[in-house]
């Protein structure tokens, strides 16, 4: 089964309140969708997170159907650090990093952008992440 991850983060002032999500389809349905309230932090840190949710979710719960993985995010700072293209010189990011390549381990992932209008569902779950949490 080959699956389409939508992720995105997002920080109120940055660094500020952040929070990040995913969502995850199989070629049919929406399997699963969350949101995580990170505390303060930057954007950047929050769109890594929003991945290394998304690939925690699939790990625990359906990596044994898994063929390919496709994931979309609208920063392209994150998808070409990930695809290895732009050099990450930030400690913090690099350490993202790492444990997003341990949790890729063994599955077959690609990384896309896509503009920011075609992410809208991950976007509104950031927001209402982060507006359950009070932080406006």
């Amino acid at each position: 089964m080959n699956l389409k991850v939508f992720t995105d983060g997002g920080a109120r002032g940055n660094p500020g309140p952040a929070a990040c999500a995913y969502l995850i389809y199989d070629p049919v349905n929406l399997r699963e969708k969350s949101g995580k309230y990170l505390g303060v932090t930057t954007n950047n840190v929050a769109e890594y997170q929003g991945v290394i949710e998304g690939l925690k979710s699939i790990r625990e719960n359906i990596k044994e159907e898994v063929q390919k993985i496709e994931f979309f995010l609208d920063s392209q700072l994150v998808v070409m650090q990930l695809n290895g293209l732009w050099k990450i010189k930030d400690q913090n990011l690099k350490r993202l990093v790492t444990e997003i390549k341990e949790l890729e381990n063994d599955l077959n992932i690609f990384y896309n952008y896509i503009p920011r209008e075609k992410n809208k569902d991950a976007d509104l779950l950031v927001n209402l992440t982060l507006d359950n949490h009070g932080s406006a």
